[in-house]
């Protein structure tokens, strides 16, 4: 009798606690049920590709997966051994029972697809919490062999995914990097981190106590919208060419780095953009480092001499072919200039005295033109500016007002010293006399496109500009033709180039002016003007920039006469005379 009273008592008991449960209280435990087994899932964005301008890929995000292991549930797994009732759902190895169980059991399955050290897993699983990271950036090939393992609720996968890229050092300091969340901190991928970068969506659903989702429990989702991919304007056999002729020409002449620009004068898009430096795109160093072609100011040399004349002939102070007696040496104001090379009293016309890059000419020609005048032109040029391109890094170089120049710098500026540039701004001024006087804004972005397909052009970032008239811009690529002829050695068979070389001291490592940037800058072809390149060496063996950066410039522009199939020049009929 005393059983059966407490057997009667305790199914009272439990008939109260399933009323309680069923009509008391069921709606708010099942609530809480299905919240405890509720989760977000977020489903990653793709980022969007990098692309040159013909649509070769540079930079691409891989569908990676992030393999996330339950401690808990690692350290209570026990293994199925395999008969003919355990069927597929069985553990083993190699044929062989797992030989363990716990975490032990799971890291012993799970090393030899991950290739990591089952000791090192059994360690990360046998820590508390049901989530730790085992490994990052796994294959979807990987993950398809760990779902085959039967480890649902133990190790599953996330979503995420790797940037990859495909060419190496091409472009490697210039593509930059991202972090580890997926957002640009380096070059381009800073630059057009807001457009690259989609957004991602969720899934909210119930999973079952192996982790997996429970069917028709999913109440919210949103797609996620990868991210727009960016078209550049360079071309990656241009910018493949051009940095091997720069780390051959570094070691040819001795240079510690190089720099070039190739640009199309007729769009002002940029065909290559490249140093010497060799740097792994992505790579931490690339994250860390700003392009040398980016970065890198110097004072032009005697390529600013291509300014001073413009801006003579443009103020009607002088023409191409006025005459002048030119010593080799000038002493102004208490200040002596000197020419590069000992000689008489030479009979020059202001062509010639670019064609001899003489700074005593230079002086001599811009007597009647004021400090005023001269900062004037030197910045029309675009040098000392942002040049709107938006690059991570960039320096608009240094140009004082003419109000801060001393007796000695308001006549250096004249051959292109006592102020600093980069080869952007450099090549875009050379650019203004092959387009006939105007400058045009130079672009690196050709295009963008989102994740629907459509694609957008992106106009440069400002507007075109009239510097000097044409018929200064005509007298002026004259003259620089007649520097190109001569320079017998820097040749494009074929084609008429125009071009001028500079040579300046700059700062060294010791502070002094102990360093040597040569430069050369040339348009191609002079009689139809189709590219502007410049290459910057520092500290070259033979040191003018005629002698080492000129052969470089030549060797680039016979690549892309051939790449571009442009037609041969007609000869050369209209010179103007640089003797008198």
């Amino acid at each position: 009798m005393a059983i059966g009273v407490l057997l009667a008592l305790m199914g009272t008991a439990c008939l109260i606690q399933l009323a309680n449960v069923q009509l008391i209280n069921g709606k708010s435990m099942a609530q809480a049920a299905a919240q405890s087994r509720t989760i977000t899932v977020t489903l990653k964005a793709s980022r969007g590709k990098i692309m040159d301008t013909n649509g070769s890929i540079l930079a691409q995000s891989v569908e990676r997966y992030t393999i996330i292991g339950n401690p808990e549930g690692a350290q209570a797994f026990t293994p199925i051994t395999c008969t003919k009732q355990t069927g597929d759902i069985c553990h083993q190895i190699n044929g062989k029972p797992v030989g363990a169980t716990g975490a032990a059991a799971v890291a012993r399955l799970l090393a030899p697809v991950l290739d990591m050290d089952a000791t090192e897993l059994g360690a990360m699983l046998s820590g508390t919490g049901q989530y730790a990271v085992l490994k990052k950036d796994v294959t979807p090939a990987v993950k398809r062999k760990i779902s085959k393992l039967n480890l649902d609720g133990i190790v599953y996968a996330e979503l995420s995914n790797e940037r990859i890229y495909s060419n190496g050092t091409l472009m490697g300091a210039l593509l930059g990097g991202v972090d580890g969340e997926g957002k640009g901190v380096a070059g381009i991928e800073q630059m057009e981190n807001k457009t690259l970068t989609g957004e991602d969506g969720y899934q909210v659903y119930q999973q079952g106590n192996n982790g997996v989702e429970i069917p028709g429990t999913m109440t919210e989702s949103k797609d996620a919208v990868n991210g727009s991919d960016v078209t550049l304007t360079i071309n990656h056999d241009v910018q493949w060419y051009v940095e091997k002729v720069l780390r051959e020409s570094c070691e040819k002449y001795s240079s510690p780095w190089g720099i070039a620009v190739v640009q199309d004068t007729q769009t002002g898009d940029i065909l290559a953009l490249a140093d010497s430096d060799e740097i792994e795109a992505g790579s931490d160093q690339a994250k860390m480092t700003v392009s040398r072609a980016v970065r890198e100011t110097f004072e032009p040399g005697s390529i600013g001499k291509v300014f001073t004349m413009s801006g003579m002939i443009q103020l009607g102070l002088h023409q191409a072919s006025d005459k002048f007696t030119v010593p080799d040496h000038i002493t102004v104001n208490g200040q002596t200039y000197s020419d590069a090379t000992t000689h008489g009293d030479e009979r020059w016309t202001l062509a010639g005295i670019l064609e001899q890059s003489s700074n005593v000419g230079m002086i001599i020609a811009g007597e009647k033109m004021s400090n005023e005048q001269r900062y004037d032109f030197i910045r029309k040029f675009g040098v000392g500016q942002d040049n709107g391109l938006g690059l991570p890094g960039e320096s608009d170089g240094l140009l004082y007002s003419a109000d801060q120049w001393d007796l000695r710098t308001q006549n250096t500026v004249l051959f292109g010293q006592a102020y600093t540039t980069n080869a952007l701004q450099l090549t875009n001024a050379v650019a203004v006399i092959a387009n006939k006087g105007v400058k045009k804004p130079q672009r690196i972005i050709k295009t963008i496109s989102d994740a629907e397909g459509h694609s957008e052009e992106q106009k440069p970032g400002g507007e075109a500009t009239r510097v000097i008239d044409e018929q200064v811009a005509s007298q002026v690529m004259n003259a620089m033709e007649s520097v190109s002829d001569h320079y017998q050695f820097v040749k494009v068979d074929g084609y008429r180039v125009a071009a001028k070389s500079g040579t300046a001291e700059v700062a060294g490592a010791d502070g002094r002016l102990s360093s040597i940037i040569s430069d050369y800058s040339a348009i191609i072809p002079a009689d139809n003007p189709r590219f502007v390149v410049t290459v910057v060496l520092k500290d070259p063996q033979s040191v003018f920039g005629g002698l080492t950066a000129g052969p470089v410039t030549a060797e680039i522009g016979e690549f892309l006469m051939q790449k571009y199939e442009v037609p041969a020049s007609s000869p050369r009929t209209d010179a103007i005379p640089v003797t008198w």
